[in-house]
């Protein structure tokens, strides 16, 4: 096992990136796709609904399986399905095709993020561990900033196909990154954690604890209004804005670059002020970003910067509020971490899932579904982290991870 240094935390980040860069890369190509399979835009957005679906549900099978059997297994076999998933995606004939191909290619790209934020608890520990996946995300957020420039380029040389095979490209070194570097971090391994009782009474402990509750709502809703912006944004800003494939990827960039600053704050000053008040901070800066956006929208101001500064204001609350939920969430379960972080991740991507499904349907030629959906998230940030999270609530008691299952 690489030991806690620069080296580890960027293979960390860049598995972690796998989430983000499935989902970032193929934006720019999403219009064209409803001309090349003869399809609607509803059709289309499952390709990344459908990826968030399938990126939660297996988050509830690697979470137990690694807290049982260990990171590293699971992290190679996720690797090696998405790889040849990402194969299929590029080889895909037919919309339906794709949509399965991507479920798919989900199962695989999740064992990054998921197994990656319980190495960092594994490794780092209680306290440094929010200030480490705070970096950990900062940087992370390279790959949203660059992703869809790099992929509009793609799309506009090579076409649509050629966003799968980078990723393709991607999956093989990883692969052979982690198979070479990558030990094992879990020194708590738990023979009944695969257990289907100690497996529901694990996530219903959790769940029953208010804080990691609110943690979890909080992290929640936040990715909730980024990934409206995901879902909607191409069509918003090529569609109804005119920008072209490149240059929608060099303004995602630009936005993106505001979820780098909030990471960047955050690793700054999280030990000194606490994940509390760090995730309150963000909550009442992305409530007040995100509803300026959708009044805007309201007001039919039409003006690319009227969707890009709000936006931009919303990633740096998320760069706030996701690292330091993260982070505070797990903190006190060092024998479940993996359990809790993919039952974090599973809400995480399950609520996105819907707010992009909805986002797709509701879609009607103006910005304001998707400006609506993102201010609505701010706003259910604000208040899980008022009734749920703050200080003044009962602090949550460590469930029992060990026993009889």
């Amino acid at each position: 096992m690489l030991p806690p240094s620069y080296g580890l935390a960027l293979l960390l980040t860049t598995l972690v990136a796998l989430g983000p860069l499935s989902t970032d890369l193929y934006l720019p190509a999403l219009p064209g796709l409803t001309q090349t399979f003869d399809t609607d835009v509803v059709q289309v957005q499952l390709t990344l609904s459908v990826f968030l679906v399938g990126f939660a549900v297996a988050q509830l099978v690697y979470g137990p399986l690694s807290d049982r059997y260990g990171r590293r297994p699971l992290m190679l076999f996720g690797l090696a399905l998405y790889l040849l998933s990402s194969l299929a995606c590029m080889l895909a004939q037919s919309i339906d095709a794709l949509i399965a191909a991507r479920f798919l290619q989900a199962l695989g790209a999740c064992a990054g993020p998921v197994l990656g934020r319980a190495i960092v608890r594994d490794v780092y520990g209680p306290l440094q561990a929010a200030r480490v996946l705070a970096y950990i995300s900062g940087a992370m957020a390279i790959a949203p900033m660059i992703g869809p420039f790099f992929g509009g380029w793609l799309t506009v040389w090579f076409g649509w196909r050629a966003n799968f095979a980078a990723l393709a490209l991607f999956g093989v070194v990883m692969l052979a990154v982690v198979f070479a570097l990558l030990g094992e971090s879990n020194a708590h391994r738990d023979p009944a954690a695969t257990q289907p009782r100690r497996i529901l009474g694990n996530f219903r402990a959790l769940l029953s604890a208010r804080r990691y509750l609110g943690f979890l709502l909080c992290a929640s809703f936040s990715y909730g209004a980024l990934f409206s912006f995901i879902s909607g944004s191409s069509f918003v800003l090529i569609e109804l804005y005119g920008l072209s494939p490149q240059w929608f990827g060099a303004s995602f960039g630009l936005v993106v670059t505001g979820y780098i600053c909030g990471t960047l704050i955050t690793a700054k000053f999280t030990l000194k002020l606490g994940p509390f008040r760090m995730v309150m901070m963000g909550a009442v800066l992305g409530t007040l970003a995100g509803t300026l956006m959708a009044v805007l929208a309201l007001l039919e101001v039409h003006s690319v910067w009227a969707i890009l500064l709000p936006m931009f204001g919303v990633l740096v609350a998320a760069g706030l509020i996701m690292p330091n939920a993260f982070g505070g969430a797990l903190a006190p379960y060092p024998t479940m971490a993996g359990s809790a972080s993919a039952l974090m991740g599973f809400m995480q991507m399950a609520l996105a899932a819907a707010v992009g499904t909805v986002v797709g349907h509701l879609y009607n030629g103006t910005a304001i579904p998707m400006t609506g959906a993102i201010a609505l998230c701010g706003w259910a940030v604000l208040a899980s982290y008022y009734f749920l999270v703050r200080p003044s609530s009962e602090p949550s008691p460590q469930p029992p991870s060990r026993g009889r299952g």
